[in-house]
């Protein structure tokens, strides 16, 4: 009988605040509407955080289209996209986020189309009316399933909607964490520079 193989190394990585800019603090800075700054950092429950966000587009009648433009200008964050490419020369790499479909198109083609696990956004003649999450607690169940899968999963993300993946995960790193969250988890180490990083993953690797 051939023995078992060794198990696999696969990364999971948070997208906004790691790899490219909040959106949402985006187009708050471009349209205006300061309440809109608030993200997973600050509320850890993600429908309350949500919620509130339509509220708000509901309120100054702000459309899909608009968040799109803004969306456009956005690029990654400085030197992230060369430490995409590099980690992803050296083990399979997937992207989970909160963000939605609709919005995180034309950020994943600047960071060259790596898989990306998200939700979906309700819209309406432009207007977005709701949401739909994939499932609750997407990323730690998708850490979960490729642990059932016999993989290794190392981790990084910087708020507090990350922490569960962290925690599942066989490494979770905090990265570019604000200081309330790093304060709330001090198990997890914190990170704050892609070659740190990609170091600290690599160290992981089997």
């Amino acid at each position: 009988m051939t023995s078992p193989s060794p198990v696999q190394s696969i990364v999971t990585l948070d997208l906004e605040g790691v790899l490219v800019p909040e959106i949402w603090v985006a187009v708050a800075e471009r349209t205006g509407i300061e309440a809109l700054r608030r993200t997973t950092r600050d509320e850890p429950d993600y429908d309350v955080l949500m919620r509130y966000r339509l509220d708000l587009l509901v309120e100054h009648g702000l459309t899909l289209s608009a968040i799109d433009e803004v969306i456009g200008t956005l690029e990654p964050l400085p030197g992230a996209a060369d430490f995409l490419a590099e980690l992803r020369t050296r083990t399979q790499v997937i992207i989970l986020s909160d963000t939605f479909e609709q919005f995180a198109a034309p950020l994943m083609r600047q960071l060259g189309w790596p898989a990306i696990l998200c939700h979906r956004l309700v819209v309406t003649d432009d207007r977005i009316v709701d949401y739909r999450l994939r499932m609750a607690d997407p990323k730690r169940h998708a850490v979960e399933a490729l642990h059932s899968l016999n993989y290794r999963v190392i981790a990084a993300g910087d708020s507090y909607n990350d922490t569960t993946m962290l925690l599942a995960a066989d490494a979770g790193f905090l990265f570019h964490a604000p200081a309330n969250v790093i304060a709330e988890f001090p198990q997890l180490p914190a990170l704050d520079d892609y070659d740190d990083l990609l170091a600290a993953i690599t160290a992981q690797l089997t």
